[in-house]
């Protein structure tokens, strides 16, 4: 699904990822038909810019995330605030991508958004870590209760936070995909997480990301 006020944008967007071989379920210009429309089309991604006529972007994005089932979303947006970029990424998107990016970091960036990967312009990633390891630093409760991780889990996690696909921790830890998968919704489950987003954010501020290789 793609969402953007400016028709010319929207509509090249969406024959983009057509032509890239993604079925395009639906296209709004405004923020409310888009959550509307959302919950007819059922998409798994939603491509959304920020500065929309009605409801903003990251007030969409709230909306799409709290969806049964819980929709994806990318932003892709003119704007690389600092602001902006947190703002998004608190309300659930899974990634956040300049609008001025090519064809191909973008087509790239959809298909790691709908495998749950957290995706981010080159530098713009630096921000949310950023946020979160000052949201960690906070002072922190003796015992906060969290459950225990096997250490392959741990393992598995931290690499989930340095940014490393399935594939690319499979490889590194001689594993198969489907284990690192099951590794990764087992950490979910005694996290009470529910996306990898979720997950990378959980490890940052435990300060996962930080172990050495």
């Amino acid at each position: 699904m793609v969402v953007d006020d400016h028709p010319m944008w929207r509509e090249s967007v969406a024959r983009d990822l057509a032509e890239a071989g993604y079925e395009v379920a639906a296209t709004a210009g405004d923020g409310r038909t888009a959550v509307r429309v959302a919950a007819a089309a059922r998409p798994v991604v939603a491509v959304v810019d920020l500065q929309l006529p009605d409801i903003s972007g990251v007030e969409v994005t709230r909306h799409l995330v709290a969806a049964d089932p819980p929709v994806r979303v990318l932003v892709l947006s003119a704007s690389g605030e600092q602001q902006d970029v947190l703002e998004a990424v608190k309300a659930g998107a899974t990634g956040y991508l300049l609008k001025s990016a090519a064809r191909e970091e973008f087509l790239d960036a959809v298909r790691r958004t709908a495998e749950g990967d957290a995706v981010f312009t080159p530098g713009l990633a630096g921000l949310v870590l950023g946020e979160y390891r000052r949201l960690a630093a906070a002072p922190a409760r003796a015992d906060d209760g969290a459950p225990r991780l096997t250490d392959r889990e741990t393992e598995v996690l931290r690499l989930v936070a340095k940014g490393l696909t399935y594939k690319q921790i499979a490889q590194r830890l001689v594993l198969s995909h489907r284990t690192v998968q099951n590794h990764v919704q087992n950490t979910l489950g005694k996290l009470q997480l529910h996306n990898r987003v979720e997950l990378v954010r959980y490890a940052i501020e435990k300060g996962l990301d930080q172990e050495a290789e």
